[in-house]
């Protein structure tokens, strides 16, 4: 990996439970949920770094060619047990990390680009002025989330640093999804995109 670029650290140790099991496996417009993130990141020119997963790996992490992959054991215990994991990895490497959510099919190449090219931290700004993932979390500031546990994530801490650009994200780029409902939402963006 480019000594200049972040360690790409894709979360994916959700449970799914609001889904019902195996969200990241289900097809979306002929690929699996997770892929599209994967695909995002290649588009965007950065290289594949590492996909947190649970202990059920899902079947397009096992797959991702040259992703390594770094396992939650305890997933139960929110997202923010994920991003520690990511943090504390990419400290170890002496990377920079851009952490991104597995369950975003949505995102823009020139987002994660944008993010990328930051002079220092950079969190994407969400319709209700909230700072979070994606997002870019320098070196010097990696330490600040090596103990996250709960659901939250990476945000409230974002918010807290000193030196924060703010992404504003393309419409509907940050679509996620949680439910089967929101799978088929998420589908209709895509066709619309490609009709």
């Amino acid at each position: 990996m480019p000594d200049d670029q972040p360690l790409v650290a894709v979360l994916a140790a959700g449970l799914a439970s609001r889904f019902g099991g195996g969200k990241l496996d289900a097809d979306l417009c002929g690929k699996p949920l997770g892929q599209w993130v994967l695909d995002a990141v290649s588009a965007a020119g950065l290289e594949p770094g590492l996909i947190v997963v649970g202990p059920d790996v899902p079947v397009f992490a096992d797959a991702a060619h040259g992703w390594a992959l770094l396992q939650n054991a305890a997933p139960e215990a929110g997202l923010g047990s994920s991003v520690a994991l990511a943090v504390r990895e990419a400290e170890a490497l002496g990377f920079d990390v851009l952490l991104l959510l597995a369950d975003m099919p949505l995102l823009d190449p020139a987002h994660l680009r944008r993010l990328v090219q930051s002079a220092g931290n950079a969190a994407t700004v969400y319709p209700d002025g909230r700072r979070g993932v994606p997002a870019l979390i320098r070196r010097k500031h990696l330490s600040a989330f090596r103990d996250l546990d709960g659901e939250r994530g990476a945000g409230p801490l974002l918010a807290r640093l000193d030196a924060l650009d703010s992404v504003t994200a393309p419409p509907h780029m940050l679509a996620d999804v949680d439910r089967p409902e929101d799978l088929a939402r998420v589908e209709q963006l895509l066709r619309r995109r490609t009709a």
